[in-house]
């Protein structure tokens, strides 16, 4: 089980009591890692449309996602300090409104089109979930009883996984399925310049739709009554903050290198599958087909965090991450290492490994900071920039082949194995607190 965590909170209640307090809240956070869950992984099925429209290498086509989270490094300290000004009801409706414009931003991008704009519109949408990203996670981690913090996160992020379940159907119908590079056999095409205008302006119709529901979603939760954040997760006074020091945190000083190392591994894989599966000698199928697969992977995340939301009510969330981890190392290598539907389906099977790695990783690093919480938390999400160097994979791609590129994958899985066996463990544990 789990090492104890102490509380000095006011108690939330009885069991079930939490629930019916915080639950229209948790309802519409869920709502936001929904949003930004879909948002991140029309990515997947954007990146290979953007390969073929500007006839990019693998490396000039995963720097286009090492510019999004490149965003997480940038805007993470300016999103915490807004949060500390505004407040954090504020911080989400401005957070949705700067995803919003990003999305905007997509359409001129599209009809120009320009390689440069799509990376700028891009990066927009980017601070605005990094913005969404430092308030959610530690509300929702906080919202509650320490003990069950892992719990709800992987709940909440389950509904995150819902949205990157959802989205390759939505960017296969309506970027790849309306596009001569994204129904080309074997997922390969030489277009005319006609044909490069067509499919990069089938971009506009999808980003138009995301661009409102999103201020939708700003307009409901301005007129919401979330609860106020309470001293759990306020920044510590200036007098007792010189008393502690984020580094004396075993946890988290080795859990923000376990979230850029695991987001490596997770946006490897994403972004790099269509690719992979479409190949002849894995799938042979077109980017709109291979797409529904991508449906696959991101829906076994889902199943996984359902699942890790109730385990881990019984399970020690670093053993249950010890156990994802193996799993990871062994489906991955499998992937790397053979041809045909068993590699494909071995790439498949990753989602539902990768599923309770960030949240466990983020209640994991988070645990025993007590008033530092909110800083602690600041620094996991800039961790989220790992992403970036998603990067290194493209360059490996095109240097000693795409399924080779994923022995990178491999070697990050064995980093959160040793994050979950040993580098989890608190040091200088401080009272933890809770909102209630």
């Amino acid at each position: 089980m789990a090492a104890p965590i102490i509380t000095t909170a006011t108690p939330a209640g009885e069991p079930g009591q939490e629930g019916a307090s915080y639950g229209p809240a948790l309802t519409l956070l869920a709502s936001l890692f929904f949003m930004w869950g879909f948002i991140t992984v029309i990515n997947n099925t954007l990146l290979p449309h953007l390969r073929s429209v500007f006839d990019l290498s693998y490396t000039q086509t995963t720097i286009i996602e090492s510019v999004w989270f490149i965003a997480y490094f940038v805007a993470s300290i300016p999103a915490a300090k807004l949060i500390e000004r505004i407040g954090y009801k504020k911080s989400l409706v401005v957070g949705l409104c700067i995803m919003a414009a990003g999305a905007l931003g997509m359409i001129p991008a599209a009809r120009i089109p320009s390689y440069g704009v799509t990376l700028v519109a891009l990066f927009v949408i980017a601070c605005g979930i990094t913005l969404l990203q430092v308030a959610a996670n530690p509300y929702v981690a906080v919202v509650g009883k320490p003990e069950t913090a892992s719990s709800r996160l992987n709940l909440v992020q389950a509904f995150n996984s819902f949205g990157t379940t959802l989205a390759p159907l939505f960017g296969g119908y309506l970027i790849l399925g309306r596009s001569a590079s994204g129904t080309a056999e074997g997922g390969a095409s030489v277009l005319t310049q006609a044909e490069r205008l067509a499919d990069a302006q089938s971009v506009q119709l999808p980003y138009l739709i995301v661009a409102v529901v999103l201020v939708i979603l700003a307009i409901v939760i301005a007129r919401f009554p979330l609860p106020a954040m309470g001293s759990a997760t306020r920044r510590a006074a200036k007098e007792e903050r010189r008393q502690h020091s984020l580094w004396r945190h075993r946890n988290l000083v080795l859990g923000v290198p376990a979230i850029f190392i695991y987001l490596i591994a997770e946006i490897g894989v994403s972004n790099l599958f269509i690719n992979f599966v479409s190949q002849p000698q894995i799938g042979n199928l077109t980017h709109e087909q291979a797409s529904h697969y991508l449906f696959l992977l991101w829906g076994g995340m889902m199943v996984g965090r359902f699942i890790g939301s109730f385990a881990m009510r019984n399970v020690a969330p670093e053993r249950a991450l010890a156990v994802a981890s193996i799993g990871a190392f062994v489906v991955i290598l499998t992937a790397a290492s053979t041809t045909g539907h068993v590699a494909m389906w071995a790439l498949i099977s990753v989602g539902l490994f990768h599923s309770i790695m960030f949240p466990t990783i983020f209640t994991l690093g988070i645990r025993g900071l007590g008033p530092l919480t909110e800083e602690g938390s600041g620094l996991l999400v800039m961790a989220i920039a790992g992403g970036a160097l998603v990067v290194v994979q493209g360059w490996l791609a095109d240097n000693y082949g795409l399924q080779t590129s994923f022995l990178l994958t491999a070697a990050c899985e064995l980093y959160v194995l040793f994050y979950a066996l040993w580098g989890s463990r608190p040091t200088h544990a401080l009272p933890d607190q809770q909102i209630g």
